[in-house]
């Protein structure tokens, strides 16, 4: 579904220029939740607003689809950390969820019908009245998801989605994201700086290095099913496969100590 190909991008020019991403080769096939996770500024949300088509990068390809992404594509949808900027606060909680269905021309009955359909899915029925500041943050990122699993993309991308939530919320919206992600069989790319989290959730776990970014590791996370917060984190694979990530996010060689 997702190809990317030798992707660089740098930012300004000459002394002060800073390659953020220095040849990024990755493919993401349909159904797959993939986590990339690396160093703090190792080029992670500049990786994701490339693909969005928010950014154009310094070289390089992306493909979606069979389909050179060049701007927005109209098949995809993002959510972002900071739910508290992403949302309407003038809008109801529905149609904060049902606005992005403009665009593809859907009546209003049918924006509503999708609307109630995403908010019941996240566990969010009876709050399509309410007004985004009147929840809390957990509960406003499930509006933000369901505003994304309304417009039903064929790819969505999650910046460090659950970053600005506390322990327990995040816990639970890692549940939902893999019960949605059961659903609708949906591709989803998620940034996150957490490893743990990219283990517990994803099919594989890319590692970038340092920026100039470049891919480090591609781990494939074979993990029993249904996974849990308790179960699962104590799994012998689920320990080895974190430790295998956290070494190659520090840059640490299988036959050094870590630094920790």
């Amino acid at each position: 579904m997702l190809e990317i190909s030798n992707l660089t991008h740098t930012y300004g020019s000459g002394p002060s220029a800073h390659t953020a991403l220095g040849g990024i080769d990755l493919r993401v096939a349909e159904g797959e939740l993939v986590c990339i996770v690396g160093p703090s500024g190792s080029g992670k949300s500049t990786l994701l607003r490339s693909i969005a088509g928010l950014l154009r990068p310094t070289g390089g390809r992306i493909t979606l689809d069979g389909t050179p992404v060049a701007q927005i594509p109209d098949d995809l949808a993002v959510v972002f950390q900071d739910y508290s900027r992403s949302l309407f606060p003038w809008m109801s909680v529905a149609d904060n969820v049902s606005l992005p269905l403009r665009r593809k021309g859907q009546s209003r009955k049918q924006r509503t019908r999708s609307a109630a359909e995403a908010l019941e899915q996240v566990g969010l029925a009876s709050a399509g009245s309410k007004y985004p500041w009147e929840l809390s943050g957990g509960m406003q990122q499930r509006v933000s998801i369901a505003r994304a699993l309304a417009y039903r993309p064929s790819l969505l991308l999650m910046d460090e989605p659950f970053g600005s939530v506390d322990a327990q919320t995040r816990e639970d919206l890692e549940d939902l994201t893999l019960l949605v992600r059961g659903l609708h069989n949906m591709t989803i790319l998620l940034i996150t700086h957490d490893i743990d989290e990219s283990v517990y959730v994803g099919d594989r776990v890319v590692v970038l290095s340092k920026a100039p970014a470049r891919v480090v590791g591609d781990l494939r996370v074979d993990l029993p099913g249904p996974r849990d917060q308790i179960n699962t984190r104590e799994h012998s694979d689920f320990v080895r496969l974190r430790g295998e990530v956290g070494r190659l996010v520090r840059g640490v060689r299988p036959s050094q100590p870590s630094a920790l």
